[in-house]
């Protein structure tokens, strides 16, 4: 049997009760996306922008799925305290794919910004929802709309700025191999300013699959920053799927870190679609054991005068997998584009292997484009240097790999989350638990 064929059958028998335990907002484009998933079936390795992950193999086993969306015996204000020392944050949970919206902390949002559940803003939700997110091209995003029921809306209106930043902590629950499906929405109007932090934990060790799609609109003159750190276990699937529009002079910071994981599958997607548009996009993987870890990105320079800078970095032990696929595409007319990207890759053991492929596509003839990759291993003339000064062997090999993927952690543009992930990282390193300490339902 073919893996998709069970979630054809069970979308056949249940699209009424998913629709009924969602809103009208999420069930408009269910059936169609269905449509496409079901044409398209999951993707396969032989599709360039899937080679390197055999999605298919992930949807096999039986999971459960909460479609009458039943409450989770849980409360992640008692257990699950996951804040930064010294950074004061707005904070929020997801616990599954539901926002948990019981027990908020009293407001300290501006006036006008929205940080709720899908389910709760239909006007915003039918004016965003699945725009960005084209489900007739990606199978895993047309999954996602068929059955996701509920997620997160971020909303800042024009000209807010959000001072604190905002964290978003998505809790992994269930005593039996469990599927999510996780939808999140951000809309930054002319102006706006905001900055949101996502941690993504597993509390429970069961087989968890988890699909996210995220949608962002970055208005004119809007400045955005998003920081992903995945902390879950060796029995998680993440397939997350992350769209950005950007409108002219916006500026947005993109970071992405795996820190300790199962298999992930992280797919980027920018468009630059107003001139002046700046993109940063970061990316760091930290993999041993058996972990995989796949980033692709895509940039399309749409008009002239933009620019997007991109850097992504992995240190892989044992027998972990990385995969690294970057395509910047600037188009007929994008004149004055400047771009650069840059992946760089530490292999510590002959069994660890890395792919990475960056590519132009470049249909302009007044741009400054580049790209580059380079996989190797630690540089043995530092380690000679270290060791005769009296640096131990071991401690050598920390230090050269933390000082490797530290640039990428000094594009953080929150400074108390700057030094947290030096110390998270350094601890990763060391082989210890790389997990907040606050976190009850982490130890």
């Amino acid at each position: 049997m073919k893996p998709e064929q069970p979630y054809i059958d069970l979308f056949a028998q249940a699209e009424d009760i998913l629709c009924q335990h969602s809103a009208a907002a999420l069930n408009a484009p269910r059936a169609e996306a269905f449509a496409h998933f079901e044409r398209m079936g999951f993707p396969t390795r032989k599709m360039e922008e899937y080679k390197y992950t055999d999605i298919g193999t992930y949807f096999e086993p039986n999971f459960g799925l909460n479609i009458k969306r039943l409450d989770m015996p849980v409360n992640p204000y008692e257990v699950f305290k996951c804040d930064v020392p010294n950074m004061s944050t707005s904070l929020y949970f997801v616990v599954n794919d539901a926002f948990y919206n019981r027990l908020l902390p009293k407001a300290t949002l501006p006036d006008g910004v929205i940080m709720g559940s899908l389910r709760e803003h239909p006007d915003l939700v039918k004016q965003y929802y699945a725009k960005l997110a084209d489900s007739s091209k990606d199978a895993i995003t047309a999954f996602n709309t068929a059955f996701a029921q509920d997620g997160v809306l971020l909303y800042v209106p024009r000209n807010t700025i959000v001072e604190r930043p905002i964290q978003l902590i998505n809790i992994l629950r269930g005593d039996v191999d469990f599927m999510v499906n996780r939808r999140v929405l951000i809309i930054l109007e002319e102006g706006a300013q905001v900055r949101l932090l996502t941690c993504d934990h597993a509390m429970n060790e069961v087989n968890f699959l988890a699909t996210q799609v995220i949608e962002a609109f970055v208005g004119r003159n809007a400045t955005f920053d998003l920081y992903e750190l995945e902390e879950t276990h060796t029995s998680t699937v993440r397939i997350s799927n992350l769209y950005v529009r950007q409108e002219a002079d916006s500026n947005v910071l993109i970071n992405g870190m795996t820190l300790t994981n199962g298999t992930t599958r992280n797919a980027t997607r920018v468009t630059l679609a107003g001139e002046g548009a700046h993109l940063n996009l970061c990316g760091m993987a930290i993999a041993d054991r058996n972990e995989h870890v796949d980033n692709q990105t895509h940039i399309d320079h749409a008009v002239p005068r933009c620019t997007s800078n991109e850097l992504f970095k992995y240190v892989l032990d044992e027998q972990a997998v990385g995969a690294f696929t970057g395509m910047v595409l600037v188009r007929p007319g994008a004149q004055k584009t400047v771009s650069q990207q840059t992946n760089r890759n530490l292999c510590a053991t002959r069994e660890a292997h890395m792919y990475t492929r960056p590519q132009l596509e470049i249909y302009a003839d007044d741009v400054k484009c580049s790209h580059g990759a380079t996989v190797g291993q630690l540089d043995e003339h530092a380690l000679f240097y270290m060791r005769q000064r009296g640096i131990p062997e071991r401690e050598a090999r920390l230090l050269l790999m933390f000082a490797f993927v530290n640039e990428v952690i000094d594009t953080i543009r929150i400074d108390a989350l700057k030094d947290r992930l030096h110390l998270l990282v350094e601890k990763r390193f060391r082989g210890e638990l790389s997990k907040c300490q606050e976190c009850a339902g982490c130890k």
